[in-house]
């Protein structure tokens, strides 16, 4: 990937996680813009809730059900995953597995934003909860921590207050709805997740996993049961990082080979 020249503040913060405390004000991004792509982030993908809500209900779920997976849960992919392996007849445990296994991502996110946002002890179990993809992209592309901690609260109250309404009135509405494959709004979830992801794949090995996920995700579908798939598909990331490593290993004794 070419790299390309930071702006000042932009590299202070990530070589120095400590920046950006100081001089937020001259240097920071302002806080109207950081509000605005905030909520512009948080709305379009908030209500995408309501296709969960109308998907969640048609798959057999309660109101109550569907309502505590958006309220306790809150992370769109592994909701749609679980509702989606149920809805095909899987495994309760292996559609829990599943999900589970998309979620874990977060955890690597929180890892980064411990750093980045730097908030106290007392506040990170509540702020734990909206560490997801699109808090965590709006947090990183700030220029210094006062934007980015603004940026990922705005984001994140935004995202999970209205994903959770529209997640109630998809419930509600699933069966003046009918059939959520008709309106084409079980699509929907998948839609956004890849939205999001396809910006990410900027390196030919992040591309190279997707790929092989999506073909053995796809690929397994009609032999496996529902569920199973992506938790095999999840084989790409070590499979490729394996050749690369081997790739990489062979490279200097090509040039040994080639000096002598």
């Amino acid at each position: 990937m070419a790299e390309k020249t930071a702006h000042p503040a932009t590299r202070d913060i990530r070589e120095d996680p400590s920046a950006g405390t100081a001089g937020a004000g001259t240097a920071g991004k302002p806080e109207a813009a950081v509000v605005r792509d905030a909520l512009g982030v948080g709305v379009a993908v908030g209500l995408s809730g309501f296709a969960f809500g109308v998907t969640s209900a048609g798959a057999g779920l309660t109101l109550l059900q569907t309502c505590a997976l958006s309220l306790l849960v809150f992370t769109g992919a592994s909701q749609f995953a679980l509702v989606g392996a149920l809805a095909g007849g899987g495994n309760p445990f292996t559609a829990a597995a599943g999900a589970f296994f998309l979620g874990t991502r977060n955890a690597f996110y929180g890892l980064r934003l411990s750093q980045l946002l730097a908030l106290p002890r007392s506040v990170k179990p509540f702020a734990a909860q909206w560490v997801i993809d699109e808090t965590t992209a709006v947090a990183l592309a700030q220029p210094d921590r006062r934007s980015a901690r603004l940026g990922f609260t705005v984001t994140g109250l935004t995202l999970y207050v209205l994903w959770n309404l529209t997640t109630l009135l998809g419930a509600l509405g699933a069966e003046a709805i009918g059939d959520t494959a008709a309106w084409g709004l079980d699509a929907a979830g998948p839609a956004v997740f890849l939205a999001l992801l396809a910006p990410m794949l900027r390196t030919a090995t992040e591309r190279a996993t997707a790929g092989i996920a999506v073909v053995l995700g796809l690929g397994l579908l009609p032999v496996l049961p529902a569920g199973v798939p992506v938790l095999v598909a999840a084989l790409a990331a070590p499979a490729v990082l394996w050749a690369r490593g081997r790739r990489v290993g062979k490279q200097p004794e090509q040039d040994e080979e080639t000096d002598r």
